[in-house]
């Protein structure tokens, strides 16, 4: 199940720190980078079978605690960045649960085959006619 908005900021913990880059002096006195720190047994709202497969697919976004860690520091403003961090979580967790169908191989149909062969042939006579006649 793909959480919301709502469960995600219940469980998660937001760590807050001075960020590099544009914005001049506001960057020295404000904390507008934030790091989003959630654990994936905490979470209610997923079944044990999500919750294997989560961390078999996020085995190197995990530490050693088991903590996904997200941060964002691209806005001046610590409240979009947080809200940046939330929708990049709940992504990620959408993207690692879904599970890719398996491809079912097909043949290729016999008119594909025979309209490649035509083509091939037609391509032949093509570069055949433009050469100099032979005197035999």
């Amino acid at each position: 199940m793909v959480p919301n908005r709502e469960e995600v900021i219940k469980l998660a913990q937001f760590k807050t720190s001075r960020s590099g880059g544009k914005g001049g002096q506001n960057v020295n006195k404000v904390s507008s980078k934030v790091e989003l720190i959630f654990c994936i047994d905490d979470a209610g709202f997923l079944s044990d079978e999500e919750k294997s497969l989560l961390k078999v697919k996020l085995e190197n976004r995990l530490d050693s605690e088991g903590l996904i860690h997200i941060i964002a520091q691209e806005d001046r403003s610590q409240l979009l960045n947080k809200e940046k961090t939330i929708v990049k979580l709940i992504e990620l967790i959408k993207k690692s649960l879904h599970i890719q169908k398996k491809r079912k191989a097909t043949k290729t149909p016999k008119a594909v085959i025979e309209n490649r062969l035509k083509n091939k042939t037609v391509k032949s006579i093509r570069k055949e006619s433009r050469k100099k006649p032979r005197l035999d």
